[in-house]
């Protein structure tokens, strides 16, 4: 009996009498979101597009909204969470074992880092990172200049550097050179 309650629960099949009803339910129901989206696309619209809802902070609004009705949803128990608020195993009284990270690889990378720089031949990743900033700001393909700073030895993050320095970075409301 428990099975078929939590599936009823998690599926929705028993708020209505005859869940298919000739599928005119299902219908109903694509039809209803079908309607709230287009709301929601319009008011998106009507204030510029995406970036712009962003931007004025209305986009992160509505899903905090959404998220707080819904969880006060759950606190007051209308809105079933199978394994939450409904058919939860009971507490067995045993600790909860927090994961617990390894340091060692952090340190290893770190290391392999540390040797990569050593290594290599500054001069030519100086070189090889001036034809990415060359290339990044002109209207030349970049892959050639990734590829050939890669080989000298450039770290992902050196060329990443290399194209914040020339485009920036994205900030909402802003961009940051």
């Amino acid at each position: 009996m428990r099975t078929q309650q939590i599936i009823a629960y998690e599926s929705g099949v028993a708020d209505v009498a005859d869940p298919m009803a000739g599928s005119y339910y299902l219908e109903s129901l694509t039809n209803e979101l079908i309607e709230r989206a287009a709301a929601l696309i319009g008011d998106v619209d009507a204030m510029g597009g995406s970036i712009a809802a962003i931007e004025s902070g209305w986009m992160q609004a509505r899903i905090a909204d959404s998220a707080y009705a819904a969880q006060q949803a759950i606190e007051r128990g209308e809105q079933v969470v199978v394994g939450v608020n409904r058919f939860a195993e009971a507490q067995t009284g045993a600790p909860i074992l927090l994961q617990q990270i390894d340091e060692r690889p952090e340190r290893e990378q770190v290391e392999r880092l540390r040797a990569l720089r050593a290594s290599r031949d500054s001069d030519s990743v100086t070189r090889t990172l001036a034809a990415v900033r060359d290339a990044a700001v002109g209207t030349r393909n970049l892959m050639p200049p990734f590829v050939d700073a890669a080989d000298a030895g450039a770290t992902l993050g050196e060329i990443c550097n290399v194209l914040r320095d020339v485009f920036g970075t994205y900030r909402a409301k802003e961009v940051v050179a």
